[in-house]
């Protein structure tokens, strides 16, 4: 098939791999940007926005791109890190005092944007309703014990990331992750993605078609991090569908885009800090993601992961095949990834509709990512 919008034929492998998947109907819907020294150089779709096919993938087409939203809570993160109001190295409880409940005075800010704080979901008993209550479900994380001594492994914080890290940055700046995201990177970048989604964007709004279960070894320990997390709880991929979803702060999963606008925002990071016209960050700040956490199985995830600052970093034994240079990502549920390629300064975004499983990666990023490498390595 035929994607619109812009090509590049630098980048026509990649194009040719989003098309191919299309056709062969492993993507209904999905759009690919990529950003060169700051700039979107390609940026296609394709495919359609509904199940039912009635509606073709659009321009300004939006869907949930689930943890993939956590690259953008990072870049507020960043943001203070460059005003100098966030230190990574300062404890959570000397910007959230509540925080400094039953064994968490000493988890470090770090440790939030690391998943290694201990903290990777909330506790028994919990509903996903009780998530989508911003201030409800960010005050019971404050309240419980760490599920591992914090700093020691990472687990990751799969729908609370988000709560944890916009907790410090509201403490610290007074706007919610949702208003100062909007204010602060969003809007300079002129870039359409939002955290939730207001009513007025609903109507383009292309809804996730849910995964196969996740791959939840059946003899699992109920007392293990992997288990506590995924049902801490465990909501179903339809909740995105919903007007509560939409209207929650859900900082590590509720981001609502395309690959363009998750390309032109990410593009920062690969390009020195500026992307169209726009400085943001400088590179001593950018640096700070390549401070290598945790390198080893992921508790919850169960693969190899190199973690950063709020990134993964590029392993041997990534999951994607991002596999060495100044390269970092991220990704969400059901296979969307965005990378950041510091050597080349290049970003490239993929989002989609249908969720495939597994947590990180899916059969178009991997190869998306091989090709990529094919590129510029």
């Amino acid at each position: 098939m035929q994607l619109e919008g812009k090509s590049n034929d630098r980048f026509e492998s990649l194009t040719k791999i989003l098309e191919r998947q299309i056709e062969a109907d492993y993507d209904l819907g999905a759009s690919l940007a990529i950003a060169v020294d700051g700039e979107i150089v390609l940026d296609v779709w394709g495919g359609f926005a509904d199940e039912e096919r009635t509606k073709p993938w659009e321009a300004d087409t939006v869907t949930n791109v689930w943890s993939t939203t956590k690259t953008m809570t990072a870049m507020c993160s960043l943001l203070l890190m460059e005003r100098g109001t966030l230190d990574p190295d300062a404890t959570v409880a000397s910007y959230w005092p509540e925080f400094a409940q039953n064994g968490k005075e000493n988890v470090l800010v770090r440790h939030l944007m690391a998943h290694t704080s201990g903290v990777s979901a909330w506790a028994q008993p919990i509903t996903p309703d009780d998530v989508l209550d911003d201030d409800g479900a960010t005050a019971r994380l404050a309240t419980q014990a760490p599920w591992w001594e914090p700093g020691t492994a990472s687990g990751y914080h799969a729908l609370n990331q988000g709560h944890l890290v916009g907790e410090v940055i509201r403490r610290i700046d007074g706007r919610g992750l949702k208003e100062f995201f909007a204010e602060e990177i969003a809007g300079p970048l002129d870039a359409d993605f939002t955290i939730g989604s207001p009513p007025e964007n609903h109507h383009r709004i292309s809804n996730v078609t849910p995964p196969p279960p996740l791959p939840i070894p059946p003899d699992i320990d109920v007392e293990s991090v992997m288990f506590k997390t995924f049902t801490g709880p465990a909501p179903e991929a339809q909740i995105a569908h919903t007007e509560a979803w939409r209207a929650a702060t859900i900082g590590a999963a509720n981001g609502h885009g395309n690959a363009r606008s998750v390309a032109k925002i990410q593009a920062v990071v690969s390009n020195g800090g500026s992307a169209h016209g726009v400085q943001l960050l400088s590179q001593p700040t950018i640096d700070r993601i390549f401070e290598t956490q945790y390198d080893g199985i992921d508790q919850v995830l169960g693969t190899h992961n190199r973690f950063g600052l709020h990134y993964a970093l590029a392993a041997p034994e990534n999951p994607v095949g991002l596999v060495s240079g100044k390269k970092c990502y991220w990704g969400g549920w059901g296979g969307s990834v965005v990378i950041n390629d510091l050597d080349n300064k290049i970003t490239m975004a993929y989002m989609m509709n249908r969720m495939q499983a597994g947590l990180v990666g899916n059969e178009t990023s991997v190869a998306l990512v091989a090709a990529l490498n094919a590129i510029t390595d």
